[in-house]
């Protein structure tokens, strides 16, 4: 009987290949695929690179002198060396040898020294005495600094733009640079299996291993593995992206090769940390490539003190408390303990750090934050020139500096500059602001150095000065796209082009203007139609202000003429003469026409008359009363009742009207009318209100009449006498609060005759408070025409003693 077959998996996740297991799947998902395409810092397949010159002064001296590349060379600062290049290291030579001991060795080297500024010029130079003269000499490192930036701007061109190039410049001679979503594109181009979504649209699923077995990293050196992984395993993505890494700075550093000349080193890990630690690693002209399954083994065999950011007081710090040096000792120490010795944050810090963990991004723009240009004198400066002397290089160093920095466009400029000066181990400093309207060059650097300088000086006590040193700080983004005030301007030719151009076009121009408005006996241009405005009263456009006046006049002339021909229907009168039309209320006391103008000619006084039409609301009339009214007109002129009586009882005659007249039966018929209960006259219904306000004016004129004769006997004035009338009617409501409940009610519920007093009174306060603003508006039009206010009042009065059929 046999047995049964074992289960096998549909899609396995694993297989046995000779006598090892190999895994189908990725420990890599979809969502670190992702993270690798945005150059994240927390991405597991990140690939950074550092670059790092090979002792690039050495190579910049040997390219400038053009000796072969064996020759042994070292760049010298005064009695040190600051490079040496790697034939002379051959002989045990370092930076730290003397030049004495050089010369012993290595008697055929090359000791070049650096360029520097004398005393007195303007320009870094080449010297051959300067050595000798460290007194009148200052370093100028800015050969160095050209050849940086032609590498930097190399490195560039060779990468992908923005945003897929990401590069850190971090130093003279070395560059940071996140290769991560560039290789995220090659890694697609090259394993399209990668583009496609993942299962189930679960970024956290595995993605498939690598079909690569093995891979090829060419010339560069790999790290072997940590002990607890072997080669026999096939590569993962991380594998794979490192490589890929790899072949990107090999091309660039091949570039510097061919354009440039000079050779460098680079190191090719996850971290920042890692790849300079690998860039250093075998140097010269070789590149390290740092696997993650390679890190523990990489740093166990470091000085802890080599790793970025922990030499120093912190690393001497760790050697004094855990009395260790090396990483491998170091990874002994629990956190805890590192927490314990050098707080929560730094002991945290170094535990990662060891363990090749960094996070840090790479900064694709340094902002500098300062710049500084020093000088100890040996022997020391007494005078103010030599000091002046040295702030005139100081200047020129900072502004080559800042050119590079673009000064010169406006993108980036320091705000304050800074003086320092030490004597006899005491520093005075000095700052003040950088003007923001003027370019920054050498002139204005030194202009703002010697001001700093003088006022240092006036302090007295600074001689001799051992040290001192200009600086700039503050940097900020210039602002590009002003112009002066003086670029909106013209001067010169210019100005007298455009002058005479504005000329010759007024004056083509003025023939056709004489034609239309005449000149005068001077032969000035005169505005014709600006005076024909102001003499042509009877145009719209001439009256000027004042037709808006008079079309409010001509409006409620409109509704006063159809009342005036109701009136006159039902009393029988007839006239061919004009009705007089009353002033509105809050027109008593305005004049319109001046004093001097009592003459008028027939055409102005044509303007004082107003034509019989129909009111828009009023009903039709008769086709008699529309042939009369076309023909009749009727109005009577204001002038001839202000000389009437002002009382109420002595009003003017009406003129007689002529037979032809207005058809009482065509109005007294319509629905649109009232009988007035005081004047027993019927009113059109849309001039009720008005009614009872010319009602109400009369009475309180009457009254108003009588209380001032009566204060003319008492000495008090109406308002005093108003008031006094008042008082008797208050206490008398007063009185009714302790009788019984129908009569306190009264207080509150009023009588038609307690509420039309209460009415009376509102309306009388209203008219007064209405007096007293006309008063003074009457005070100021007294002033202008020669008028009092007594006389504006006659005026008006005889306007309101008119019979009340003709409101």
């Amino acid at each position: 009987m046999s047995s049964s077959p074992s289960f096998v998996h549909s899609s396995p996740l694993s297989a046995t290949v000779g006598n090892s297991q190999r895994r189908r799947r990725s420990r890599f998902t979809y969502r670190h695929l992702s993270q690798l395409s945005g150059s994240s810092a927390n991405c597991p397949l990140r690939v950074i690179a550092h670059v790092d010159l090979d002792a690039f002064y050495a190579q910049c001296e040997m390219k400038r002198l053009g000796v072969s590349e064996d020759t042994p060379l070292a760049v010298q600062q005064w009695g040190s060396f600051i490079a040496i290049n790697y034939p002379a290291r051959r002989y045990g030579l370092s930076r730290f040898s003397t030049v004495v001991e050089a010369t012993k060795v290595c008697p055929h080297m090359i000791m070049q020294h650096v360029a520097t500024w004398k005393e007195g010029h303007d320009k870094w130079a080449y010297h051959d005495d300067a050595p000798e003269n460290i007194a009148t000499h200052k370093v100028s490192l800015d050969p160095y600094r050209l050849q940086s930036r032609q590498t930097m701007t190399l490195i560039k061109e060779c990468l992908p733009p923005p945003p897929v190039q990401r590069v850190e410049k971090a130093g003279v001679d070395e560059v940071f640079l996140d290769l991560s979503a560039q290789v995220h594109g090659i890694l697609l181009s090259r394993y399209p299996e990668l583009s496609t979504p993942a299962p189930y649209d679960d970024p956290t699923e595995n993605l498939s291993r690598p079909p690569t077995t093995a891979l090829e990293w060419g010339a560069g050196a790999v790290i072997d593995l940590d002990e607890t992984e072997t080669e026999d395993d096939d590569p993962d993505w991380d594998d794979v992206a490192m490589q890929i890494g790899s072949e990107i700075v090999r091309g660039v550093r091949g570039s510097i090769r061919e354009r440039l000349g000079y050779t460098c080193s680079a190191g090719i890990a996850r971290n920042k940390t890692l790849a300079k630690l690998g860039s250093a690693h075998n140097k010269p002209n070789q590149q390290t490539i740092v696997r993650d399954r390679a890190v523990q083994q990489f740093l166990s065999g470091f000085k802890f003190t080599k790793i970025r950011n922990l030499g120093g007081k912190l690393g001497d710090e760790i050697v004094s408390s855990f009395g260790v040096d090396t990483v491998s000792e170091l990874l002994k120490v629990p956190i805890e303990q590192l927490k314990r010795k050098l707080g929560n944050e730094t002991g945290t810090w170094v535990y990662q750090t060891v363990r090749g963990v960094d996070q840090s991004e790479v900064n694709p723009r340094t902002q500098i934050k300062s710049m500084l240009s020093a000088k100890s004198f040996r022997p020391t400066i007494s005078s103010a020139e030599q000091a002046e002397r040295w702030l005139r290089i100081f200047a020129a160093d900072i502004f080559a500096r800042l050119v590079e920095e673009g000064v010169l466009d406006n993108r980036r400029r320091p705000r304050t500059i800074n003086l320092q000066h030490r004597h006899l181990g005491q520093t005075k400093a000095r700052s003040c602001a950088i003007p923001t309207g003027r370019t920054i060059d050498e002139v204005v650097l030194f202009d703002l150095a010697r001001t700093l300088l003088r006022h240092i000086i006036a302090e007295g006590g600074v001689w001799p000065c051992a040290n001192l040193s200009l600086s700039v700080a503050g940097f900020e983004d210039g602002i590009t796209g002003n112009r002066k005030i003086g670029q909106f301007l013209v001067t010169g030719k210019e100005a007298t082009a455009l002058r005479e151009s504005a000329f010759a076009a007024s004056s083509s121009l003025l023939p056709s203007v004489s034609a239309a408005a005449g000149q005068n006996f001077d032969g000035h241009v005169e505005n014709s139609t600006k005076r024909r405005k102001l003499n042509d009263k009877t145009s719209d456009e001439g009256a000027g202000i004042q037709k808006f006046f008079r079309k409010s006049t001509d409006d409620s002339c409109e509704k006063e003429a159809v009342r005036k021909g109701v009136h006159a229907t039902e009393k029988d009168v007839s006239s061919e003469h004009y009705t007089t039309i009353p002033p509105p209320l809050d027109k008593i006391g305005d004049d319109d026409d001046d004093d001097d103008n009592d003459n008028d000619d027939d055409e102005d006084a044509s303007k004082k008359r107003t034509p019989i039409v129909n009111h828009p609301n009023a009903p039709p009339l008769t086709s008699d009363a529309q042939d009369q009214s076309q023909t009749q007109t009727q109005t009577i002129n204001l002038d001839k009742h202000r000389q009437g009586s002002t009382n109420d009882q002595s009003r003017p005659s009406l003129p007689e009207t002529s037979s032809s007249s207005i058809s009482s039966s065509s109005i007294s018929s319509s629905t649109d009318t009232f009988l007035c209960a005081r004047c027993q006259q019927r009113i059109p219904r849309w001039d009720k209100d008005e009614h009872d306000d010319w009602h109400f004016a009369m009475d309180l004129h009457r009254q108003e009449q009588q209380q001032q004769q009566r204060g003319e006997q008492l000495g008090r004035s109406p308002l005093q006498l108003d008031q006094q009338q008042q008082q008797p009617q208050q206490q008398q409501l007063g009185q009714g609060q302790g009788q019984e409940f129908g009569q306190q009610r009264d207080l509150f519920h009023p009588t038609p005759t307690t509420a039309h007093q209460q009415q009376q009174q509102r309306r009388r306060k209203h008219y007064h408070r209405q007096r007293q603003e006309q008063d003074r508006t009457d005070k100021d039009t007294v002033k202008d025409r020669g008028m009092d206010r007594d006389r504006g009042m006659d005026n008006a009065v005889s306007c309101f003693s008119l019979d009340d059929t003709h409101l």
